[in-house]
């Protein structure tokens, strides 16, 4: 759905447009119809406008960090996108990326709590009897059953809102005007390192927390072959050339990839087919370069 992002969308995908009124129609019916469960502890709710790529997860790692760091006791509830199970489950570090998901799974790794469940009113009240002081939700500002007394609002400064259109049509769960159901919020910009989107101005009314991905590895002089299954990678490929890595060439699956033996052995097989085209071309410029 790289045409999300981008400005002028094709022509070809303007027909999507008309689906996106049923789209909307759906998001107001299901907020109309929750009833908001408020549970005893502090529930900061991590979210953003649009469909993947913000950044929300590197946010919820470092919310938890702070908080921990401050003496609290957060945990982290997540509906545990792409998990093979519907049953409430505390993460883990050595569980299963099927019975947990990806995201959750990661964060567990940090060494977080974290739960994942259909119900994250009922995640709530296990997470505060297993001695939860505060919670954070994750991908929670279109959730409404949980009643939260924060909102941050994670927004890409370089690039806020694609296209500007709702699902399917473009990247958007809710126009921007829906902030104004927020009673107390803050928006986390992300992606600060690159030129800034004129369209922030729109969420100026909130508070603001700035950040920037930084990497640490130097790849200078190195030929790379990159392979991801998130929502935006040509981010990723941004941030390895802007550490001075060689893209000799890409593979990229879909957000959430679950990696199987094929998945794996795909990727492999185009890198080391990318590999010898590069070694053939500078033979062919040097018949004396090694092989």
């Amino acid at each position: 759905m790289n045409f999300w992002w981008q400005r002028d969308p094709p022509a070809w995908s303007a027909p999507l447009a008309a689906l996106s009124p049923v789209y909307r129609a759906g998001s107001i019916l299901h907020r109309a119809v929750s009833k908001p469960v408020r549970v005893a502890v502090p529930v900061i709710s991590v979210g953003n406008l649009t469909v993947g790529g913000a950044g929300k997860t590197p946010v919820t790692l470092e919310l938890a960090r702070r908080l921990s760091a401050r003496g609290r006791r957060p945990a982290v509830l997540s509906r545990g996108y792409g998990r093979r199970s519907r049953e409430p489950l505390e993460v883990t570090a050595d569980a299963r990326v099927e019975a947990a998901g990806d995201e959750p799974l990661l964060i567990a790794r940090r060494g977080f709590r974290v739960f994942v469940g259909p119900s994250r009113a009922a995640l709530a009240q296990l997470a505060i009897r297993r001695g939860a002081d505060v919670l954070l939700l994750d991908d929670g500002l279109q959730h409404h059953g949980l009643a939260r007394d924060l909102d941050v609002i994670v927004a890409d400064a370089s690039n806020p809102f694609g296209n500007g259109r709702l699902l399917p049509a473009g990247p958007l769960r809710e126009p921007v005007s829906a902030l104004d159901r927020v009673r107390l919020g803050l928006v986390w910009w992300t992606r600060c390192d690159l030129p800034r989107d004129a369209r922030t101005a729109e969420l100026r009314p909130f508070p603001a927390v700035e950040s920037a991905f930084e990497a640490q590895p130097d790849l200078r002089g190195k030929r790379v072959f990159l392979f991801a299954g998130i929502a935006r990678p040509e981010g990723f490929a941004a941030t390895v050339r802007a550490l001075g890595g060689d893209v000799s060439g890409t593979r990229w699956f879909r957000d959430h990839h679950l990696y199987t033996d094929p998945a794996w052995t795909s990727a492999w097989s185009r890198a080391r087919t990318r590999s010898s085209a590069r070694w053939r071309k500078c033979c062919e410029r040097d018949p004396g370069a090694p092989r």
